[in-house]
């Protein structure tokens, strides 16, 4: 034990042993003057109970709180630091008022932290003037101090509550809104009204923190130095909803006025005006519907000149499905089928195959259009998703289940249209493997197992062949290929059976030629297997407007590659290599 520890044990003993009888204040005031204060504090209650008239005894308990207040956490201990002052200001008044010049020099030992020299004598001394002026300072500083203390608690206060207001605003607004898009789309005047006040609120709460570290600095040292840090609201589902804590010295807030600036600014000139910008356009459709349907005309130039595509663009920003979007789809594929249907009304009866066929796909793909639009909405999602465009469905359809209904019953046509739709293109795209003269359905595929055998199809020109329905007799026959695969140029004539076998077709070959104009054509059929070194073959000539002109049968010296015709002399030339046999207009051999 040290020294001054000794001295202080002893002193405290003597005092505990002489507390039976009156406290004697010089015995205190060892500790007092040492700076003992926390010892000294419930012997110098206890002597003051009974002693009302020592101004020192005053004097060393306004210190003592004063010094307990010093050591207060002004934010956490505010009431027990403001109540320290207070009591701090009474004894230090109460010492003011009873001390005196007699005070002083009967007990001049107990003023020795006053002792001065005097600047007129230059001796030392204690003067009752220094005494008083330092009580009239501490009071006057204790006073201040609280009005401080006092503010820097509010605006803490205010700045923690406040963000605490505007944290659980915000929390509100999530529960309210599960998702951000439904935020924005379900967003009413309320809705606006609130992100006003969570901005205000925000506001306030910085502000109320500026002015707490302002007060921070004019206190001196208080223990804290907390710095403020904003977070954005990046994801509207997790983001924003911790409270920060804001006795610590590095705190996250999140950005709320940020957050409801760019949301409130996002719905009160987007979405709100959007809202009877969807319903003026569905009533533009309703226009064109009564329309196609009061008058039985196309109003597909119409359609094209209401999309709005500007609207889709907007409404994507906040909903990557727009369900009025879907809506529209539905209907404009609906009127665009409809009035496909009556723009092909008067090519229903076109014999043209491919017409047939390209109308039919071109029906088909706006009825799969339809049932895919229609497939964006399945029936359950439905009023899900109206209550994201309650505003829209309501001014529209009334309510989710007439939309619902209205969807699905198009959905329903829609399926109609294609199992009927489905089986008239499957047919026409069959027609167009064959030409039909009659009874007889010619294949215009190799592959096809038929009566007909051809040798030579050129697509979309003519085709050439044998027919095998007399095997005793057989035919070669010639049409032309037209889009209607009706006859328009057909020949039928005789074949040298020495080239053209049935027990062996895979040794028959055929040439064809057609002048540029399609007006004349030569048919030639033969054999590759030589019989007398000679291959036997038949020559034909076709008119456009007479049918069959001539047939002859003759043995090439060789197979042939080409048929060309002399546009001088109207010869055919038969060729292969350099050998060739030139036949004239009548099919008699000149060379």
């Amino acid at each position: 034990m040290t020294k001054i520890g000794l001295i202080q044990f002893l002193l405290l003993f003597l005092i505990s042993a002489a507390f039976g009888q009156k406290a004697k204040y010089k015995d205190i005031y060892a500790l007092l003057s040492t700076k003992q204060y926390e010892q000294a504090e419930p012997f110098l209650k206890s002597y003051l109970k009974e002693n009302t008239d020592n101004p020192n005894a005053f004097l060393f308990m306004g210190m003592i709180f004063q010094e307990k207040s010093s050591k207060n956490d002004v934010l956490k201990q505010t009431p027990v630091a403001i109540a320290n002052m207070d009591s701090a200001i009474l004894y230090f008044d109460k010492a003011q008022k009873i001390i005196d010049d007699r005070e002083v020099r009967r007990n001049k030992e107990y003023y020795e932290a006053y002792n001065r020299r005097d600047l007129r004598t230059g001796e030392f001394g204690v003067k009752l003037s220094d005494i008083q002026y330092d009580l009239e300072k501490r009071i006057e500083g204790l006073k201040e101090r609280i009005d401080k203390v006092k503010m820097l608690k509010h605006y803490f206060s205010l700045a923690d509550t406040t963000y605490q207001r505007a944290n659980g605003l915000y929390v509100s607004l999530q529960r309210k809104y599960p998702t951000e898009t439904q935020l924005y789309l379900r967003a009413d005047e309320t809705t606006v009204k609130d992100l006003t006040t969570l901005s205000v609120r925000f506001d306030s709460c910085m502000k109320a923190f500026e002015t707490y570290k302002a007060a921070t600095s004019t206190l001196g040292k208080t223990g804290y130095n907390q710095n403020i840090t904003l977070a954005d609201i990046a994801d509207f589902t997790i983001d924003g909803r911790d409270v920060a804590d804001l006795y610590k010295d590095d705190v996250k807030w999140w950005d709320y006025k940020k957050f409801a600036e760019k949301t409130r600014q996002a719905i009160e000139t987007e979405i709100l005006p959007m809202r009877q910008h969807l319903v003026n356009y569905d009533m533009e459709i309703n226009k064109l519907r009564e329309k196609l349907n009061a008058d039985s005309v196309s109003v597909r130039s119409d359609l094209t000149k209401i999309i709005d595509r500007l609207l889709d663009e907007k409404l994507k920003k906040f909903d990557p499905e727009p369900l009025p979007m879907i809506v529209f789809g539905l209907k404009t594929t609906d009127l665009e089928y409809k009035s496909t249907l009556l723009e092909h009304k008067p090519l229903r009866d076109s014999a043209d195959v491919y017409l047939q066929i390209s109308m039919l796909k071109k029906e088909l793909k706006l009825l799969q259009k339809l049932d895919s639009t229609a497939a964006k909405l399945p029936e359950d999602r439905v009023e899900a998703r109206a209550a994201d465009y309650i505003d829209f469905v309501s001014n529209t359809y009334s309510n989710p289940a007439v939309l619902k209904s209205y969807i699905r019953s198009l959905k329903e046509y829609g399926l109609r249209e294609q199992r009927k739709k489905g089986p008239q293109l499957a047919q026409h795209l069959k027609r167009l493997n064959y030409i039909v003269d009659g009874s007889d359905s010619i294949p215009l595929l190799e592959e096809i197992e038929s009566t007909f055998k051809p040798f030579v199809i050129t697509p979309e020109k003519y085709t050439l062949g044998v027919s095998l329905r007399d095997t005793t007799m057989l035919q070669g026959y010639f049409y032309t290929i037209t889009p209607s695969r009706k006859p328009e140029v057909k020949a039928f004539f005789p074949v040298d059976k020495a080239a053209v076998r049935p027990s062996n077709l895979s040794e028959s070959k055929a040439l064809a030629y057609s002048d540029p104009g399609g007006q004349i054509f030569y048919v030639l059929m033969y054999s590759e297997k030589a019989q007398k070194e000679k291959f036997p073959c038949t020559v034909a000539k076709i008119y456009r407007s007479d049918g069959l002109a001539w047939k002859v049968d003759y043995p090439l010296a060789f197979i042939p590659t080409d048929l060309e015709v002399s546009s001088e002399t109207g010869e055919l030339v038969i060729r292969s290599g350099t050998q060739q046999t030139v036949l004239d207009k009548n099919g008699k051999v000149v060379r």
